[in-house]
């Protein structure tokens, strides 16, 4: 069964999937060769390339540069000068190699490369370094020899398979509340409680690469096989990911294979004098919106060398998978920008870049074929048909994709539009509308929304109030209006989403504050890239609260298995703003009206004896306790007062403005 056999819109298409199926499979191919062994077992370039310890104590450095002439090492063991002991011995075909007795280099020594080439020369960082360091004062990055005495042992084996994740996106260096760069041992000491207490069984970590400008966020990456040292060791952040793996908690890296820096000091731009290495030559190997190098997808060399990345951060750090970013950009040859996707045909024409579809469809086999737990999600905006459907299927092999368009629309209907106006059919349409065929990660804001320049939804909501009037001994109507609804959009992104839920650190509380990472326009201040826990951790504000209905929500619906089912459509009432779904055995009845609350209200519902398991007015969550919780709610056979009968039997609810109830099937 193939992609297009259930849904006629592709039909037309049938043969471009085919041909894609089959290129992907040729693709395959070529880097399996004959041989009988999976596609993991040929991708092997970071075990070869790079600096290693060989079995006899010895070490061999070996570098791939078609264009260099000659190549020294240099570093702390040599004085930094290019002498003739340390030169590389070209082997063909580009590739070039040093072998140096294990006295003359040792754990934790700084050094680089010198490549000369035709007509120049200069520094450069190894493609395949696993660890850079920065100097302080000069800021310059130095490759640096990590060889500990005591290799880590690993104690918790992965997590098992997390078919619907509930997913915790964060930054591990402004996880502290102090103005400063966290650490992966602060983290792991302070943050992943927090995370494990809340419910959620995924972290999805951002900014794991090297990347030279910390404001990046970690989308400018230099180095793609080196973890970032301004968080701690490579040891450190093992400990992490051991300790959430202890915890039941899969890990997921943002992985960047979208783009990389443009430098040329510490990344792979003029690495051996070409600009075509692992780019696209001329104007198609720039950016044109991010100012950095674009892959050249269609060169085996670029795709063994991004395939060896992703196999290196699975068995290296025992990963449970990836979110590819920038999936659009490297799906289109514009990179999407400014494109609206409301074709099919766009999907399968000219302006795709078939070689980077077959990249992606090998990195998932890759992953899958390594850990066939992993989870791998796209951040694409297209809506490409078949991105999250099985390869054998004609489709890519993520297993999500993100549910992009949900984030703006909320921001859209609070910018633009009265509550009091927002439809609860539209709602209903824009969170749900999605292929059937292919699973979704929902969220109302994830950390693009909270970036400077641009406001969280509680921002939103409250303004300058959320500095003013947070305390729990404060009365203030629009703090109170605000509250609610940030209660009732993340429970209705998170109850009607596709599979998968994410929310950014913090954002769970209504974090007070923009992200602004350190630069020169704010005095390289750390003041807005951190997170203030001490908030929800205040029992006396209203942040706490928020924090306190958070763990709630998650922890129901992981505990009884919701996002296994999908969610079915009750009714939309538009004139009383009321809307009703059906998720497994639970009910979810939002009022998004502003003052009006409505009793005996008759909803459809299977038949049965239901309780109240959730709602967004309990006092503990900062609302004002008009759910009874002690009433038991039992179906009568009546027809619904919208006339269309959806089931045989109908609830008589209290439905309060602006909250949201769910009831559960007991009997």
């Amino acid at each position: 069964m193939m992609i297009y056999d259930n849904d006629s819109y592709l039909m037309p298409f049938k043969k471009a999937i085919d041909a894609r199926h089959a290129r992907i499979a040729d693709a395959v191919g070529k880097i399996a060769g004959n041989s009988e062994g999976s596609l993991s077992d040929n991708i092997n370039n970071h075990l070869y390339y790079g600096l290693h310890r060989q079995a006899d104590g010895s070490w061999v450095f070996r570098e791939w540069a078609p264009n260099a002439v000659r190549i020294y090492l240099i570093g702390d063991f040599n004085n930094w000068k290019r002498t003739g002991g340390y030169c590389l011995n070209p082997l063909g075909n580009g590739d070039w190699e040093i072998v140096i007795p294990d006295f003359f280099i040792h754990h934790g020594d700084l050094y680089k490369l010198y490549v000369e080439w035709p007509g120049g020369g200069g520094e450069r960082l190894p493609a395949y370094v696993t660890r850079a360091v920065q100097d302080e004062e000069t800021k310059a990055f130095c490759a640096q020899v990590w060889d500990p005495a005591t290799a880590y042992s690993w104690k918790n084996p992965r997590p098992a398979r997390i078919a619907d994740p509930l997913i915790y996106e964060c930054h591990i260096g402004m996880s502290s509340e102090e103005e400063k760069v966290a650490t992966f041992t602060e983290f792991r000491q302070n943050v992943l409680p927090r995370i494990a207490a809340l419910g959620y069984d995924v972290i999805q970590i951002m900014a794991l690469q090297e990347h030279p400008y910390y404001g990046s966020f970690g989308y400018q990456v230099s180095n793609f096989f080196a973890l970032s040292s301004r968080f701690g060791t490579p040891e450190e952040f093992k400990e992490l990911v051991d300790e959430a793996h202890g915890l039941g908690i899969a890990v997921i890296m943002d992985i960047v294979h979208s783009h990389s820096v443009d430098n040329v000091a510490e990344g792979l731009g003029m690495f051996d004098g070409r600009e075509d290495l692992y780019f696209h030559k001329g104007p198609q190997g720039h950016h044109p919106a991010w100012g950095s190098r674009c892959f050249d997808y269609g060169k085996q060399a670029t795709v063994c060398f991004l395939l060896s990345n992703c196999k290196f951060w699975m068995e290296e750090y025992m990963l449970d998978g990836f979110r590819f970013d920038g999936v659009t950009s490297m799906l289109y040859w514009d990179h999407g920008l400014g494109k609206d996707f409301g074709r099919y045909d766009l999907y399968f024409d000219s302006g795709v870049d078939e070689s980077a579809v077959t990249y992606l469809a090998l990195a998932n086999m890759l992953v899958h074929e390594i850990h066939p737990d992993a989870l791998t999600i796209a951040e694409d905006v297209s809506g490409m048909a078949g991105l999250a459907a099985p390869y054998e299927e004609g489709g890519v092999g993520f297993d999500f994709r993100m549910a992009m368009g949900i984030a703006d629309h909320w921001i859209k209907w609070i910018k633009e539009r009265p509550d009091e106006t927002w439809s609860p059919g539209e709602i209903w349409y824009e969170l749900t509308n999605k292929r059937a065929d292919e699973r979704t990660v929902s969220y109302a804001e994830c950390h693009d929304q909270a970036l400077v320049g641009d406001q969280t939804i509680l921002f939103r909501l409250l303004g300058a109030k959320m500095y003013t009037a947070m305390s729990k001994a404060s009365e203030d109507l629009v703090v109170d209006r605000g509250i609610a609804l940030h209660k009732m959009i993340r429970l209705i992104t998170l109850a009607t989403c596709g599979g998968g839920y994410l929310n950014f650190m913090g954002n769970e509380f209504g974090h007070p504050e923009w992200i602004d990472f350190p630069r020169s326009g704010n005095g390289w201040s750390y003041k807005y890239a951190r997170r203030q826990w001490s908030l929800v951790d205040n029992p006396d504000l209203r942040y706490h609260d928020l924090g306190a209905f958070d763990a709630a929500m998650i922890g129901f619906v992981r505990a009884n298995g919701l996002l296994g089912f999908p969610p079915e459509h009750v009714l939309s009432d538009e004139k009383n703003k009321i809307l009703v779904f059906k998720r497994k055995n639970c009910i979810f009845a939002f009022n998004f009206n502003p003052s009006g609350s409505f009793a005996d209200y008759k909803v459809p519902a299977p038949a049965g004896k239901y309780s109240v398991a959730l709602d967004t007015d309990s006092p503990g969550f900062g609302g004002f306790g008009r759910v009874d919780h002690s009433v038991h709610h039992f179906t009568v056979s009546e027809e619904p007062t919208d006339g269309q009968k959806r089931f045989d039997d109908v609830l008589s609810l209290y439905l309060p403005s602006r909250t949201a109830i769910v009831l559960i099937l007991v009997d």
